[in-house]
């Protein structure tokens, strides 16, 4: 298949297109805020929102995974949060139909659920979101959806907060951030031990997206996740493997109880059912991979934080 990656060269987009490539003709659309770490040569450096009808034509599913990746992005920048999460994937959807693609896969969010009492959320169930960057993915959502028919199928893929290795580095997630503070300071600090969140490991992640473009799926809304952790299960498998692994470490967790707004787990038995995705990787195999790959990136490093690269950005463009 012919196949277009929009956000291409970020966190999970790099690790896609490394599954992708043998099998498919991949081209990347990615203005590449974060540096390129593939080897695609066919990579378009350009905003989504300056591509025409004309440069999709020929693709069989466009694949959006750009926009802005988390919540101190969106509440950074409210108004730039609901133009990439919100309009750019509905622009994209909407030129894809035109162009003739065929299936377009959208990276939605659990967060859209935001705060739910202790029950596995499904598909069908209300979403709760009160901030800019769950609501921005919900919008985002209805808008593709809004013109799924029989000749265009759009899937939104509901993640799971992401975490593992990727060869383009994220250390701004819950378990990469506590991976990291437990290497380099020998402290976890949990900002609310009690909440629950729906971890996806990167491998995971990626294997729902090629079971969604390759197998014939339902146009609709899936949740992905590898498994519900309350934030303590986290912080204490982050520990134990560590100590495992480093004998001479001895790391310390350090509960804040500061109130969070989000709080949800979720329920995959839908994406199982219409295009088997089966979690593979648990917390131990995550934080495992993470040692093992340690030395690959580099703690320090300000492109391993969207954030701090957002920022800059957008300072960069005003003072223009």
């Amino acid at each position: 298949m012919k196949i277009l990656l929009a956000g291409g060269c970020g966190y999970i987009g790099t690790t896609l297109y490394n599954y992708l490539k043998e099998k498919h003709d991949i081209t990347i659309v990615d203005l590449q805020w974060f540096g390129n770490k593939t080897d695609c040569n066919k990579i378009i450096k350009k905003d989504i929102f300056n591509l025409k009808q004309e440069d999709l034509i020929g693709f069989d599913t466009v694949v959006f995974i750009a926009g802005l990746s988390n919540d101190p992005m969106a509440d950074f920048s409210p108004s730039e949060n609901f133009i990439q999460n919100s309009a750019c994937p509905s622009y994209l959807a909407y030129i894809s139909k035109k162009a003739g693609v065929k299936k377009f896969i959208y990276a939605s969010s659990c967060s859209v659920y935001g705060f739910s009492d202790d029950r596995f959320s499904t598909e069908e169930d209300p979403t709760f979101t009160q901030h800019p960057y769950g609501i921005s993915k919900l919008q985002g959502e209805r808008g593709v959806l809004q013109i799924a028919d029989d000749n265009f199928k759009v899937i939104s893929l509901r993640k799971g907060t992401i975490c593992g290795y990727s060869p383009r580095m994220r250390l701004d997630l819950v378990l990469n951030i506590m991976f990291k503070h437990a290497i380099t300071t020998g402290i976890i600090t949990v900002n609310n031990p009690e909440i629950w969140r729906p971890i996806l490991s990167i491998q995971d992640a990626v294997q729902a997206y090629v079971n969604a473009i390759e197998i014939d799926v339902p146009s609709g809304i899936y949740n992905i996740c590898s498994g519900n952790y309350q934030i303590k299960e986290l912080a204490q498998i982050v520990k134990k493997e560590i100590e495992t692994a480093y004998p001479d470490k001895q790391i310390l967790i350090n509960n804040l109880n500061i109130q969070d707004v989000r709080n949800y787990k979720v329920n995959c038995s839908k994406a199982n059912k219409f295009f088997q995705f089966v979690p593979k990787y648990d917390i131990k195999m995550i934080v495992n991979e993470l040692i093992l790959n340690k030395n690959k990136f580099d703690f320090e490093d300000k492109n391993c934080y969207n954030i701090e690269i957002f920022k800059n950005i957008l300072n960069e463009n005003q003072s223009i």
